[in-house]
């Protein structure tokens, strides 16, 4: 069996969380097994990326398809390095190595799940009322754009719930690797959020062109967005 085969067939025991099988893997670093996670992890986020993206129009698919990966990739790398300097503080004694393979075999299971949700987002996409410039297309822009954020915090929490165990491993304890847990989740919202604000659009608001980046996309955040389209789904 070669050594690609090899790392695929130890995909499952990654997202079932199995702790003495997954451990191990933050001690050395292995190329293969790093290439089989950051194919999961871009390959399935995509997936998610197209159908997000669908709705506005195939451009968009496209654009967001090349994006979403970005963001989970740059996001990981910036959790792995806050997680290394505050490490002491926390209570673990981890380097950067073993933060950033941690961090990257969550971030793993986060991209599958993401890949099997992004059927049911075509979905949902598909049967969504057509992109058109009438009252109803700001009401069905805020709704897929809530079910995305939903399904992208689903997926991250997910995750880094999957691995609690083997924070508690490398912690020492459960009151340790619960900490760790709050500042993966912390960093990975905060830092992934805006990061994925700056590199907007994703889904495409109606009325405005496709494009790969926002003329102004430092100009508002990603909470402001949110808000709104929540105001804009219940009418307030």
């Amino acid at each position: 069996m070669n050594s690609a085969a090899l790392q695929l067939r130890q995909v499952p025991a990654l997202l079932r969380g199995e702790t003495e099988a997954v451990a191990p893997w933050t001690d050395t670093v292995s190329p293969a097994r790093v290439a089989t996670w950051l194919a999961v992890t871009i390959g399935g986020s995509a997936a998610f990326g197209a159908a997000m993206g669908w709705w506005r129009a195939p451009e968009q698919a496209l654009f967001t398809a090349l994006k979403l990966p970005l963001v989970l990739l740059f996001t990981a790398l910036g959790n792995a390095l806050l997680n290394a300097m505050l490490a002491p503080l926390l209570g673990v004694n981890i380097g950067l190595r073993q933060s950033l393979l941690a961090v990257l075999m969550s971030f793993t299971i986060a991209g599958a799940i993401l890949g099997g949700v992004a059927p049911l987002l075509a979905f949902v996409i598909w049967n969504a009322p057509p992109l058109a410039r009438s009252a109803s297309a700001g009401t069905t822009h805020a709704f897929i754009l809530l079910t995305i954020v939903a399904a992208i915090a689903f997926a991250g929490i997910a995750a880094n719930l999957r691995l609690l165990r083997l924070l508690e491993r490398l912690g020492g304890g459960a009151s340790v690797a619960r900490r760790v847990l709050f500042a993966w989740l912390s960093v990975n919202l905060f830092f992934g959020s805006q990061l994925a604000w700056i590199l907007r659009p994703f889904v495409g608001s109606p009325g405005l062109p496709v494009q790969f980046l926002r003329d102004e996309p430092l100009k508002g955040s990603f909470y402001e967005a949110v808000f709104y389209s929540l105001g804009r789904l219940f009418g307030s």
